[in-house]
């Protein structure tokens, strides 16, 4: 019984016998940092950012989530200061508190 060529290399293609195994890894790996206290300065130079942006203003903001920095670029839909967020379109909401830099 001869074996094609394609049976015999198929044997040691690789096997996930525990489906999702590698995913659940990968996302131990993830890191995660503390969030960082800022200074008065970095403060008040974050509010001064967001007191001159308007709606519809294009805007790029690293802010602090799930334990871990993101970077996102956008454009402002509404800055609601009762609520202390900055929306985006596409319904992202970001707490002022949460801003570690703006760029507009």
């Amino acid at each position: 019984m001869d074996i094609s060529r394609n049976d015999r290399a198929r044997q040691f293609l690789p096997f996930d016998a525990l489906n999702g195994f590698s995913d659940a890894i990968r996302e131990k790996e993830i890191e995660y940092v503390e969030k960082k206290e800022l200074s008065d300065e970095q403060i008040e130079e974050i509010c001064n950012k967001i007191n001159e942006l308007e709606k519809d203003d294009a805007v790029e903001i690293t802010y602090y989530k799930n334990k871990q920095y993101k970077e996102i670029v956008g454009n402002v839909q509404e800055i609601n200061y009762e609520k202390k967020k900055i929306i985006l379109y596409e319904n992202i909401n970001i707490n002022f508190s949460d801003i570690f830099k703006i760029n507009n």
